[in-house]
Protein backbone atom coordinates (compact mmCIF):
# COMPACT_ATOMS: atom_id res chain seq x y z
CA UNK A 1 0.00 0.00 0.00
CA UNK A 2 1.33 3.24 -1.06
CA UNK A 3 0.94 6.81 1.47
CA UNK A 4 1.94 9.67 1.34
CA UNK A 5 1.81 12.36 4.29
CA UNK A 6 2.00 15.60 3.44
CA UNK A 7 3.44 17.75 6.79
CA UNK A 8 6.05 17.34 8.89
CA UNK A 9 4.51 19.12 11.80
CA UNK A 10 3.06 17.82 14.68
CA UNK A 11 0.38 16.33 13.00
CA UNK A 12 2.50 14.91 10.44
CA UNK A 13 5.22 13.57 12.98
CA UNK A 14 2.08 11.87 14.36
CA UNK A 15 0.81 10.65 11.78
CA UNK A 16 3.74 8.77 10.69
CA UNK A 17 4.69 7.15 13.53
CA UNK A 18 0.80 5.41 13.77
CA UNK A 19 1.99 4.84 10.26
CA UNK A 20 5.32 3.04 10.97
CA UNK A 21 4.20 1.00 13.87
CA UNK A 22 1.75 -0.66 11.65
CA UNK A 23 4.79 -1.55 9.32
CA UNK A 24 4.42 0.74 6.89
CA UNK A 25 6.89 3.00 4.74
CA UNK A 26 5.10 6.07 4.10
CA UNK A 27 6.61 8.67 1.46
CA UNK A 28 6.81 11.72 3.90
CA UNK A 29 7.45 15.43 2.08
CA UNK A 30 7.92 18.84 3.78
CA UNK A 31 8.60 22.40 2.42
CA UNK A 32 10.92 23.10 4.88
CA UNK A 33 14.37 22.21 5.19
CA UNK A 34 13.12 19.83 8.53
CA UNK A 35 10.89 19.22 10.32
CA UNK A 36 8.97 20.63 12.94
CA UNK A 37 5.89 22.63 11.02
CA UNK A 38 5.94 26.43 12.54
CA UNK A 39 5.23 26.00 15.89
CA UNK A 40 7.99 24.00 16.50
CA UNK A 41 9.84 25.27 13.48
CA UNK A 42 13.49 24.48 13.74
CA UNK A 43 16.71 26.40 13.76
CA UNK A 44 19.67 25.75 11.05
CA UNK A 45 22.15 23.30 12.25
CA UNK A 46 24.73 24.66 14.69
CA UNK A 47 22.36 27.16 16.30
CA UNK A 48 23.27 27.00 20.10
CA UNK A 49 20.06 28.58 21.84
CA UNK A 50 18.14 25.62 24.02
CA UNK A 51 14.85 24.44 23.17
CA UNK A 52 13.55 26.57 26.57
CA UNK A 53 15.29 29.24 25.32
CA UNK A 54 13.54 28.79 21.38
CA UNK A 55 10.65 27.97 22.44
CA UNK A 56 9.41 28.84 25.83
CA UNK A 57 7.05 26.99 28.05
CA UNK A 58 6.69 24.74 24.33
CA UNK A 59 10.62 23.99 25.33
CA UNK A 60 9.90 20.25 26.33
CA UNK A 61 7.10 19.28 23.88
CA UNK A 62 8.96 20.42 20.99
CA UNK A 63 12.21 18.21 21.78
CA UNK A 64 10.22 15.45 22.30
CA UNK A 65 8.61 15.96 18.58
CA UNK A 66 12.04 16.62 16.88
CA UNK A 67 13.15 13.19 18.52
CA UNK A 68 10.65 11.44 17.47
CA UNK A 69 10.63 12.98 13.50
CA UNK A 70 14.79 12.31 13.85
CA UNK A 71 13.93 8.44 14.70
CA UNK A 72 11.41 8.30 12.23
CA UNK A 73 13.37 9.56 9.00
CA UNK A 74 15.08 6.31 8.89
CA UNK A 75 12.36 4.27 8.12
CA UNK A 76 9.94 6.69 5.60
CA UNK A 77 10.61 7.86 2.40
CA UNK A 78 12.06 11.42 4.14
CA UNK A 79 11.69 14.07 1.57
CA UNK A 80 12.55 17.54 2.43
CA UNK A 81 12.55 20.99 1.12
CA UNK A 82 10.26 19.60 -1.62
CA UNK A 83 6.73 21.21 -2.50
CA UNK A 84 3.50 19.73 -3.15
CA UNK A 85 2.37 22.07 -5.73
CA UNK A 86 -0.69 20.26 -7.35
CA UNK A 87 -2.89 16.88 -6.76
CA UNK A 88 -4.56 14.90 -8.95
CA UNK A 89 -6.19 11.39 -8.14
CA UNK A 90 -3.43 8.64 -6.47
CA UNK A 91 -0.68 11.32 -7.15
CA UNK A 92 1.19 14.35 -5.76
CA UNK A 93 3.05 16.32 -8.40
CA UNK A 94 5.99 18.22 -6.61
CA UNK A 95 8.93 20.17 -6.86
CA UNK A 96 12.86 20.34 -5.21
CA UNK A 97 15.67 22.13 -6.73
CA UNK A 98 14.04 22.89 -9.64
CA UNK A 99 13.29 19.95 -10.85
CA UNK A 100 10.03 18.63 -10.82
CA UNK A 101 8.61 15.19 -9.58
CA UNK A 102 5.26 13.08 -8.41
CA UNK A 103 4.37 10.94 -6.12
CA UNK A 104 1.69 7.84 -6.55
CA UNK A 105 -0.27 6.76 -3.63
CA UNK A 106 -3.55 5.16 -2.51
CA UNK A 107 -4.04 6.99 0.61
CA UNK A 108 -3.03 10.54 1.78
CA UNK A 109 -2.57 12.28 4.49
CA UNK A 110 -2.60 15.78 4.30
CA UNK A 111 -1.00 17.80 7.28
CA UNK A 112 -0.16 21.24 5.71
CA UNK A 113 -0.93 24.16 8.24
CA UNK A 114 -1.78 27.23 8.58
CA UNK A 115 -0.83 30.68 7.81
CA UNK A 116 -1.37 33.72 9.49
CA UNK A 117 -4.90 35.53 9.21
CA UNK A 118 -4.42 39.28 8.46
CA UNK A 119 -6.30 42.64 7.60
CA UNK A 120 -4.98 45.60 5.57
CA UNK A 121 -4.80 48.70 6.92
CA UNK A 122 -3.06 51.74 5.24
CA UNK A 123 0.43 51.44 5.62
CA UNK A 124 0.60 48.19 6.07
CA UNK A 125 2.67 47.23 2.93
CA UNK A 126 5.25 49.23 4.36
CA UNK A 127 8.67 47.31 5.02
CA UNK A 128 9.34 46.52 8.20
CA UNK A 129 5.34 45.44 8.46
CA UNK A 130 5.74 41.40 8.74
CA UNK A 131 2.77 38.68 9.70
CA UNK A 132 2.52 37.51 13.15
CA UNK A 133 3.73 34.24 12.02
CA UNK A 134 7.04 36.30 9.97
CA UNK A 135 8.32 37.49 12.99
CA UNK A 136 7.88 34.49 15.31
CA UNK A 137 9.80 31.96 12.36
CA UNK A 138 12.85 35.23 12.48
CA UNK A 139 13.40 34.68 15.69
CA UNK A 140 13.13 30.85 16.08
CA UNK A 141 14.76 30.27 12.74
CA UNK A 142 17.35 33.01 12.46
CA UNK A 143 18.11 34.61 15.44
CA UNK A 144 16.82 37.96 15.05
CA UNK A 145 14.10 40.07 15.79
CA UNK A 146 12.44 42.14 12.75
CA UNK A 147 13.27 45.97 14.21
CA UNK A 148 14.52 47.60 17.29
CA UNK A 149 11.21 48.93 18.88
CA UNK A 150 8.07 46.17 17.60
CA UNK A 151 4.52 47.02 18.14
CA UNK A 152 2.20 44.05 17.82
CA UNK A 153 -1.21 44.21 16.54
CA UNK A 154 -4.04 42.39 16.14
CA UNK A 155 -5.64 39.10 18.53
CA UNK A 156 -5.95 36.27 19.73
CA UNK A 157 -3.23 33.68 21.18
CA UNK A 158 -0.57 33.88 18.69
CA UNK A 159 -0.39 37.68 19.26
CA UNK A 160 0.91 37.44 23.08
CA UNK A 161 2.60 34.31 22.35
CA UNK A 162 4.56 36.03 19.69
CA UNK A 163 5.06 39.38 22.07
CA UNK A 164 6.12 36.82 25.07
CA UNK A 165 8.72 35.40 23.09
CA UNK A 166 10.47 38.84 21.75
CA UNK A 167 10.42 40.04 25.11
CA UNK A 168 11.80 36.86 26.23
CA UNK A 169 14.75 37.17 23.76
CA UNK A 170 15.60 40.66 24.88
CA UNK A 171 13.47 42.11 21.42
CA UNK A 172 12.25 45.87 21.95
CA UNK A 173 8.82 45.78 22.22
CA UNK A 174 7.54 48.74 21.95
CA UNK A 175 3.28 47.59 22.57
CA UNK A 176 0.52 44.84 22.33
CA UNK A 177 -2.37 46.47 20.51
CA UNK A 178 -5.49 43.86 21.15
CA UNK A 179 -8.48 44.34 19.02
CA UNK A 180 -10.77 42.29 21.59
CA UNK A 181 -12.00 44.06 24.40
CA UNK A 182 -11.47 42.37 27.97
CA UNK A 183 -14.34 42.14 28.89
CA UNK A 184 -15.08 39.43 25.84
CA UNK A 185 -12.50 37.28 26.35
CA UNK A 186 -13.89 37.79 30.30
CA UNK A 187 -17.71 35.87 28.99
CA UNK A 188 -15.70 33.29 27.40
CA UNK A 189 -13.64 32.48 30.48
CA UNK A 190 -15.69 29.38 31.24
CA UNK A 191 -15.86 27.81 28.63
CA UNK A 192 -12.26 27.60 28.55
CA UNK A 193 -11.31 24.86 31.33
CA UNK A 194 -11.63 22.23 28.95
CA UNK A 195 -7.94 23.39 27.82
CA UNK A 196 -6.96 24.91 31.40
CA UNK A 197 -3.20 23.81 30.64
CA UNK A 198 -3.09 26.19 27.41
CA UNK A 199 -5.51 28.98 29.39
CA UNK A 200 -2.85 29.04 31.88
CA UNK A 201 0.19 29.10 29.96
CA UNK A 202 -1.56 32.12 27.87
CA UNK A 203 -2.32 33.90 31.45
CA UNK A 204 1.17 33.63 32.11
CA UNK A 205 2.27 35.16 29.00
CA UNK A 206 -0.11 37.88 29.36
CA UNK A 207 1.03 38.64 32.84
CA UNK A 208 4.91 38.40 32.35
CA UNK A 209 4.67 41.49 29.55
CA UNK A 210 2.62 43.55 31.86
CA UNK A 211 5.11 43.01 34.96
CA UNK A 212 7.82 43.34 32.33
CA UNK A 213 6.13 47.09 31.68
CA UNK A 214 5.13 46.45 28.35
CA UNK A 215 2.53 48.92 26.96
CA UNK A 216 -0.86 46.96 26.62
CA UNK A 217 -3.99 47.99 25.40
CA UNK A 218 -7.24 46.27 24.35
CA UNK A 219 -10.22 46.77 22.47
CA UNK A 220 -8.20 48.97 20.24
CA UNK A 221 -8.32 49.71 17.13
CA UNK A 222 -5.33 49.93 14.36
CA UNK A 223 -5.66 53.16 11.81
CA UNK A 224 -2.48 52.75 9.81
CA UNK A 225 1.24 52.26 10.02
CA UNK A 226 2.85 55.56 9.57
CA UNK A 227 6.42 55.82 7.53
CA UNK A 228 7.95 56.74 4.35
CA UNK A 229 10.16 53.98 2.78
CA UNK A 230 10.23 52.14 6.37
CA UNK A 231 7.86 52.08 9.25
CA UNK A 232 8.41 55.10 12.03
CA UNK A 233 4.98 54.50 13.64
CA UNK A 234 1.35 53.64 14.30
CA UNK A 235 -1.77 55.32 14.55
CA UNK A 236 -4.69 53.64 16.71
CA UNK A 237 -7.46 54.80 18.67
CA UNK A 238 -8.37 53.45 22.57
CA UNK A 239 -11.56 51.26 23.28
CA UNK A 240 -12.87 55.19 24.43
CA UNK A 241 -12.54 56.61 20.84
CA UNK A 242 -9.39 58.86 21.48
CA UNK A 243 -6.45 58.18 18.95
CA UNK A 244 -2.77 57.94 19.95
CA UNK A 245 0.49 57.55 17.78
CA UNK A 246 3.41 55.12 18.88
CA UNK A 247 6.77 55.31 18.09
CA UNK A 248 7.80 52.23 16.79
CA UNK A 249 10.47 50.69 13.43
CA UNK A 250 8.62 47.55 12.55
CA UNK A 251 5.22 46.47 13.08
CA UNK A 252 3.66 42.39 13.41
CA UNK A 253 0.41 41.62 12.38
CA UNK A 254 -2.40 39.02 12.80
CA UNK A 255 -5.74 38.08 13.78
CA UNK A 256 -5.21 34.23 13.93
CA UNK A 257 -4.19 31.96 11.54
CA UNK A 258 -6.34 29.99 8.72
CA UNK A 259 -6.21 26.84 7.23
CA UNK A 260 -3.89 25.29 4.41
CA UNK A 261 -6.32 23.97 2.66
CA UNK A 262 -5.77 24.27 -1.01
CA UNK A 263 -4.16 20.97 -1.51
CA UNK A 264 -7.86 19.75 -0.30
CA UNK A 265 -9.68 22.09 -2.17
CA UNK A 266 -7.86 20.70 -5.27
CA UNK A 267 -8.65 17.28 -4.27
CA UNK A 268 -11.92 17.86 -4.23
CA UNK A 269 -12.85 17.73 -1.17
CA UNK A 270 -15.65 19.95 -0.15
CA UNK A 271 -15.54 22.93 1.99
CA UNK A 272 -17.75 25.20 4.06
CA UNK A 273 -18.33 28.39 5.91
CA UNK A 274 -17.86 27.62 9.54
CA UNK A 275 -19.67 30.54 11.71
CA UNK A 276 -17.84 30.34 15.19
CA UNK A 277 -14.19 30.67 13.39
CA UNK A 278 -15.46 32.61 10.63
CA UNK A 279 -13.62 30.42 8.11
CA UNK A 280 -13.99 28.18 5.03
CA UNK A 281 -12.61 24.69 6.09
CA UNK A 282 -12.54 20.95 4.42
CA UNK A 283 -14.87 19.08 5.31
CA UNK A 284 -14.16 15.95 7.22
CA UNK A 285 -15.13 13.60 9.58
CA UNK A 286 -13.53 13.52 13.83
CA UNK A 287 -11.08 10.51 12.10
CA UNK A 288 -10.16 12.95 9.49
CA UNK A 289 -12.30 10.91 6.99
CA UNK A 290 -13.24 12.97 3.37
CA UNK A 291 -15.55 12.51 1.01
CA UNK A 292 -12.64 11.62 -1.57
CA UNK A 293 -11.99 8.14 -0.73
CA UNK A 294 -8.12 8.16 0.63
CA UNK A 295 -7.66 11.56 1.27
CA UNK A 296 -7.21 12.08 5.11
CA UNK A 297 -6.62 15.55 6.66
CA UNK A 298 -5.16 16.32 10.32
CA UNK A 299 -3.88 19.17 12.03
CA UNK A 300 -4.78 23.07 11.03
CA UNK A 301 -5.24 22.46 7.30
CA UNK A 302 -8.68 21.03 7.98
CA UNK A 303 -9.08 23.55 10.93
CA UNK A 304 -7.39 25.46 13.52
CA UNK A 305 -6.90 23.59 16.60
CA UNK A 306 -3.32 24.11 17.81
CA UNK A 307 -0.74 21.98 18.39
CA UNK A 308 -1.84 20.08 20.64
CA UNK A 309 -4.98 19.21 18.85
CA UNK A 310 -3.05 18.82 15.58
CA UNK A 311 -0.76 16.04 17.24
CA UNK A 312 -4.05 14.24 18.51
CA UNK A 313 -5.56 14.10 14.98
CA UNK A 314 -2.51 13.28 13.16
CA UNK A 315 -2.60 10.02 15.09
CA UNK A 316 -6.09 9.73 14.56
CA UNK A 317 -6.35 10.30 11.04
CA UNK A 318 -3.61 7.63 10.84
CA UNK A 319 -6.02 5.25 12.92
CA UNK A 320 -8.74 6.13 10.23
CA UNK A 321 -6.22 5.13 7.32
CA UNK A 322 -5.13 1.87 8.72
CA UNK A 323 -8.79 1.23 9.39
CA UNK A 324 -9.94 1.63 6.46
CA UNK A 325 -7.50 -0.60 4.44
CA UNK A 326 -8.05 -3.52 6.78
CA UNK A 327 -4.72 -2.67 8.72
CA UNK A 328 -4.52 -3.45 12.12
CA UNK A 329 -5.48 -0.24 14.36
CA UNK A 330 -5.59 0.33 18.20
CA UNK A 331 -9.30 0.60 18.74
CA UNK A 332 -8.89 1.85 22.23
CA UNK A 333 -5.93 4.44 21.54
CA UNK A 334 -9.16 5.72 18.53
CA UNK A 335 -11.62 5.96 21.45
CA UNK A 336 -9.14 8.09 23.60
CA UNK A 337 -8.24 10.47 20.90
CA UNK A 338 -11.95 10.80 19.90
CA UNK A 339 -12.51 11.58 23.73
CA UNK A 340 -9.74 14.13 23.94
CA UNK A 341 -10.58 15.48 20.31
CA UNK A 342 -13.90 16.43 21.94
CA UNK A 343 -12.87 18.10 24.71
CA UNK A 344 -9.90 20.45 22.32
CA UNK A 345 -13.46 21.23 20.28
CA UNK A 346 -15.16 22.71 23.36
CA UNK A 347 -11.92 24.68 24.41
CA UNK A 348 -11.55 25.86 20.78
CA UNK A 349 -15.21 26.85 20.30
CA UNK A 350 -14.77 29.03 23.03
CA UNK A 351 -11.30 30.56 21.71
CA UNK A 352 -13.24 31.69 19.03
CA UNK A 353 -16.09 33.51 21.43
CA UNK A 354 -12.64 34.66 23.08
CA UNK A 355 -11.41 36.52 20.38
CA UNK A 356 -13.52 36.54 17.34
CA UNK A 357 -12.74 38.05 14.30
CA UNK A 358 -13.21 41.57 13.80
CA UNK A 359 -15.10 41.44 10.44
CA UNK A 360 -16.23 44.79 10.94
CA UNK A 361 -12.49 46.01 10.65
CA UNK A 362 -11.52 44.26 7.45
CA UNK A 363 -15.13 45.75 6.12
CA UNK A 364 -14.71 49.59 6.49
CA UNK A 365 -10.96 49.42 5.72
CA UNK A 366 -10.48 52.95 4.07
CA UNK A 367 -11.01 52.95 -0.03
CA UNK A 368 -7.16 53.82 -0.38
CA UNK A 369 -5.97 51.10 1.16
CA UNK A 370 -4.18 48.67 -0.59
CA UNK A 371 -6.18 45.14 -0.33
CA UNK A 372 -3.98 42.77 -2.66
CA UNK A 373 -0.58 43.81 -2.51
CA UNK A 374 0.32 41.07 -5.50
CA UNK A 375 -1.64 43.28 -7.81
CA UNK A 376 -1.80 46.26 -6.29
CA UNK A 377 -5.87 46.26 -6.06
CA UNK A 378 -7.26 48.91 -3.36
CA UNK A 379 -10.45 48.10 -1.27
CA UNK A 380 -12.07 51.39 -2.91
CA UNK A 381 -11.63 49.34 -5.99
CA UNK A 382 -13.30 46.44 -5.25
CA UNK A 383 -16.10 48.24 -3.82
CA UNK A 384 -16.49 49.98 -6.94
CA UNK A 385 -16.80 46.68 -9.14
CA UNK A 386 -19.26 45.34 -6.73
CA UNK A 387 -21.55 48.44 -7.11
CA UNK A 388 -20.96 48.14 -11.03
CA UNK A 389 -22.41 44.15 -10.68
CA UNK A 390 -25.12 45.39 -8.63
CA UNK A 391 -26.57 47.44 -11.24
CA UNK A 392 -26.03 44.27 -13.72
CA UNK A 393 -27.76 42.11 -11.24
CA UNK A 394 -25.21 39.62 -11.12
CA UNK A 395 -24.76 37.15 -8.27
CA UNK A 396 -22.38 38.39 -5.71
CA UNK A 397 -19.41 35.75 -6.14
CA UNK A 398 -15.86 36.83 -4.98
CA UNK A 399 -14.52 34.92 -8.31
CA UNK A 400 -16.36 36.93 -9.92
CA UNK A 401 -14.92 40.17 -8.90
CA UNK A 402 -11.58 38.24 -8.93
CA UNK A 403 -12.33 38.06 -13.12
CA UNK A 404 -12.95 42.35 -12.90
CA UNK A 405 -9.90 43.37 -10.25
CA UNK A 406 -7.64 41.06 -10.54
CA UNK A 407 -7.65 40.66 -6.56
CA UNK A 408 -5.85 37.19 -5.83
CA UNK A 409 -4.82 36.67 -9.34
CA UNK A 410 -0.84 37.50 -7.85
CA UNK A 411 1.79 35.64 -6.16
CA UNK A 412 -0.35 34.34 -3.05
CA UNK A 413 -3.41 33.28 -5.13
CA UNK A 414 -5.54 35.35 -2.80
CA UNK A 415 -3.97 33.52 0.52
CA UNK A 416 -3.31 36.38 2.02
CA UNK A 417 -5.99 38.86 0.33
CA UNK A 418 -8.77 36.52 -0.50
CA UNK A 419 -10.39 36.62 3.36
CA UNK A 420 -10.24 40.21 3.62
CA UNK A 421 -11.68 40.69 0.31
CA UNK A 422 -14.68 38.38 0.57
CA UNK A 423 -15.35 40.83 3.88
CA UNK A 424 -15.30 44.25 1.58
CA UNK A 425 -17.04 42.88 -0.84
CA UNK A 426 -19.84 41.22 1.50
CA UNK A 427 -20.42 44.94 3.03
CA UNK A 428 -20.13 46.62 -0.08
CA UNK A 429 -23.25 43.90 -1.08
CA UNK A 430 -25.35 43.58 1.88
CA UNK A 431 -25.15 40.30 1.86
CA UNK A 432 -23.36 37.43 4.38
CA UNK A 433 -19.64 36.90 3.75
CA UNK A 434 -20.70 33.27 3.24
CA UNK A 435 -22.71 34.03 0.33
CA UNK A 436 -19.63 35.58 -2.03
CA UNK A 437 -18.04 32.36 -1.40
CA UNK A 438 -14.51 32.09 -1.10
CA UNK A 439 -11.25 31.96 -4.02
CA UNK A 440 -11.12 28.75 -5.80
CA UNK A 441 -7.96 26.87 -5.43
CA UNK A 442 -5.57 26.97 -8.35
CA UNK A 443 -2.59 24.84 -9.09
CA UNK A 444 0.47 25.71 -8.75
CA UNK A 445 -0.73 26.38 -4.91
CA UNK A 446 2.66 28.33 -4.47
CA UNK A 447 5.23 29.87 -7.23
CA UNK A 448 7.39 27.62 -9.06
CA UNK A 449 10.27 28.40 -10.89
CA UNK A 450 10.19 29.35 -14.80
CA UNK A 451 12.77 27.36 -15.85
CA UNK A 452 11.85 23.95 -13.41
CA UNK A 453 11.99 20.81 -15.17
CA UNK A 454 11.49 17.08 -15.33
CA UNK A 455 13.86 14.77 -13.88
Amino acid sequence: MKVAVVGAGPAGVRAVAQLVSAGLRPVWIDEARDGGGRIYQRPPAGFTRTPKALYGLEGGRAAALHATLDALKPQVDWRPETLVWNIQAGRLDTIRDGEVGEVLFDAAILCTGAMDRVIPFPGWTLPGVTAMGAAQIALKAQGCAIGRRVAFVGSGPLLWLVAYQYMKAGAGVAAVIDTTPWHGKLHALGGLRDGAATLAKGAWYVARLRAAGIFVREGATPLAIEGEGGVTGLRWRDAAGAEHRLACDAVAIGWGVRPESQLADLAGVPMRFDVPSHLWVPERDAAGRTAVPGIYLAGDGAGIGGADVAELAGARGALALLEDAGQPADAALARLIDRRLRAQARFRAALDRAFPFPARLAAAMPDETILCRCEAVRAGELRQAARADVATGAAPEVNRAKAFTRIGMGRCQGRICGAAAAEVLADALGCSVAQVGRLRGQAPVKPLPMPASAP
